[in-house]
């Protein structure tokens, strides 16, 4: 009705009808006009305006004053702590950037910042990597699979996952999700059932969500299927008190800037399993009698049988200033943890009051880490076609965008995390019906461990108003 009216007016000259319509599309949405401070005073002036027209203005210029906004990046990471900053510069500064261009594994920081991890994990050994992606391509080659070999994978990860699958050319078999964002245990053991060549299986600890690991090692173990563990999310999460990575064969941990361990990129290929160790230096590019230069070193009988000049060198390697900058955040893993989880509670609490709101528990087995918090709207009124519930969800996450805070939807059709943009491999004969109608309503918002409180309070009420201006005022609950 705004733009009919204006239109009718668009062929007046006086300056109040200029002013005016360059208003309109800010009141709009589209943006915020630096006019609108002094834009209302204007418009009450002006008397020969239609009524309607300043009332509903006047509102929309009043609701934007009040509007909470977001000034800070959500993407922004952990930073480097100066111990790291003053490591890699020293790394720098002396040029032996390659982690075998040391006398001895003593003086590596890659080998130390190994050895550091593996003694935080629990695990027997740690190599690291150029990433995650690596690390788990690694875990299936050091686990014998061949070309061709179906995989089976959860079917709501991170595009790395099934990427690192068809590294191996292979082929990726999709395990339905649960309510919970971890893998459906049932459609594993039907999956398992009905694809019986699949003898692999990487569970993907999805945003730091851990399934029943018992239960799935059982039905594992059922079907004769090896258990690998994509834990690029779970880093410092516990299950039943124990670090994750312990109910595969191969843990696969990252150091990619939104993870706990911040060094831009990298990743750790994590086992207890000597020949599966060896294996991985090998094709990471421990050449010749380089293995001396790990303090995670397996033993000499694995070295012996693997280091025979039949696996490729891939130089896969981890960089000594990636390295230095990666020990001291090892050492603060638990304290981060207990901050995040602090703040992660009290706005999953404050997210459940809302209306349409409902935030996921995890299992009380499970000792989280709230780097980010993932949530469920309630949009079982829009689903009479696909289109209408996109175009419900586009309008709340253009709401909190204009707003600030960018806020993903894992079933968005650009989402990297929507199994459908997947179209470098087979798409699930089935269509992971189960997958694709929870993460239709499920939405991401990452809560930086350098945000103030008044920061997270304003992510909490920017959703609050994003709520109330795409479905109305709607009691809470």
């Amino acid at each position: 009705m705004i733009l009919r009216l204006f239109g009718e007016r668009r062929r007046q000259s006086s300056p109040m009808s200029l002013i005016l319509l360059s208003i309109v599309p800010y009141v709009l949405g589209l943006q915020v006009s630096p006019l609108v401070g002094r834009s209302s005073n204007l418009v009450k002036k002006n008397k020969k305006l239609d009524a309607t027209v300043i009332e509903t203005i006047e509102s929309e210029l009043e609701s934007r004053q009040k509007r909470t906004v977001l000034t800070k990046s959500i993407k922004t990471p952990d930073p480097v702590p100066a111990d790291g900053i003053a490591a890699a510069v020293a790394c720098m500064e002396s040029g032996r950037l390659f982690r075998y261009n040391l006398n001895s594994a003593d003086e590596s920081e890659v080998s130390k910042c190994e050895a550091d991890l593996a003694a935080y994990t629990g695990h027997k050994y740690a190599l690291g990597l150029n990433s995650c992606g690596t690390a788990i391509y690694l875990s299936l080659m050091c686990s014998g699979v061949q070309p061709g070999d179906q995989v089976l994978t959860n079917g709501f990860t991170f595009t790395a996952v099934p990427s690192a699958i068809v590294h191996a050319k292979c082929e990726p078999v999709y395990v339905e999700a649960d309510d919970r964002f971890c893998v459906d245990l049932s459609d594993l053991d039907k999956k398992m059932a009905s694809h019986p060549d699949a003898k692999y299986f990487i569970i993907s600890h999805m945003r730091g969500k851990i399934a029943d690991m018992d239960k799935v090692e059982e039905i594992c173990d059922k079907h004769n299927v090896l258990l690998l563990e994509d834990c690029a999310h779970s880093l410092g999460v516990l299950y039943k008190g124990a670090h994750t990575g312990h109910h595969g064969k191969i843990a696969s941990f990252s150091s990619q800037s939104y993870k706990m361990l911040n060094s831009g990129e990298g990743g750790f290929f994590c086992t207890d399993d000597d020949i599966a160790f060896a294996q991985a230096m090998a094709y990471a590019g421990a050449y010749e009698a380089l293995a001396d230069k790990h303090l995670c070193k397996p033993s000499e009988d694995a070295l012996r049988l693997v280091m025979d000049g039949s696996i490729p060198n891939f130089s896969l390697r981890m960089h000594e200033a990636t390295a230095a900058m990666l020990r001291p955040q090892i050492k603060t893993i638990d304290a981060r943890r207990a901050q995040y989880n602090h703040r992660y509670y009290d706005v999953a609490r404050r997210l459940n009051k809302l209306p349409r709101v409902t935030v996921p528990k995890q299992l009380d087995t499970v000792t989280i880490v709230g780097d980010s918090v993932q949530f469920f709207l309630d949009l079982d009124d829009f689903r009479q076609s696909k289109d209408q519930l996109d175009n419900i969800a586009d309008a709340f996450l253009s709401q909190c965008a204009d707003r600030g805070l960018p806020v993903e939807r894992f079933g968005a059709k650009t989402n990297a995390r929507n199994f459908k943009n997947w179209k470098y491999a087979n798409q699930p004969l089935c269509g992971l019906p189960k997958t694709t109608d929870i993460i239709a309503t499920a939405f991401d918002v990452r809560l930086p461990l350098l945000f103030e409180d008044e920061d997270i309070d304003a992510i909490v009420h920017i959703i609050d108003e994003a709520l109330v201006d795409t479905f109305g005022d709607e009691k809470k609950k």
